[in-house]
C-alpha cells in the first residue's frame, strides 16, 4: 500500500521517490499545498472505490497516515 501511496505523491507532486518515507509530512517535507492534498485525496477515492469523510481528512499529517488509513479500508 505504502508503495502506491508513494507514486500517487510523486505523479501529483513531481518529487522524486526518494523524498517519500512513510513519516514524510505531506505538506512540511514534501510541499504540497492544500489544493495538492485534495487532489490527492480525490484520486484515492476514485482508485480505491472509497469515501473518506472530512473529519479524517484533518487527521492525515504524513504518508503513514494515509496508508494506515486505507490498509483499515481494504
Amino acid at each position: 500500500m505504502f508503495e502506491q501511496v508513494k507514486e500517487l505523491l510523486i505523479d501529483q507532486l513531481h518529487i522524486t521517490g526518494t523524498e517519500v518515507t512513510p513519516d514524510s509530512k505531506i505538506k512540511d517535507d514534501l510541499g504540497a499545498d492544500s489544493l495538492d492534498v485534495l487532489q490527492l485525496l480525490m484520486t484515492i477515492e476514485e482508485d480505491y472505490g472509497i469515501v473518506i469523510p472530512d473529519e479524517e481528512l484533518a487527521t492525515f499529517e504524513t504518508v503513514g497516515d494515509i496508508v494506515g488509513y486505507l490498509e483499515t479500508r481494504e
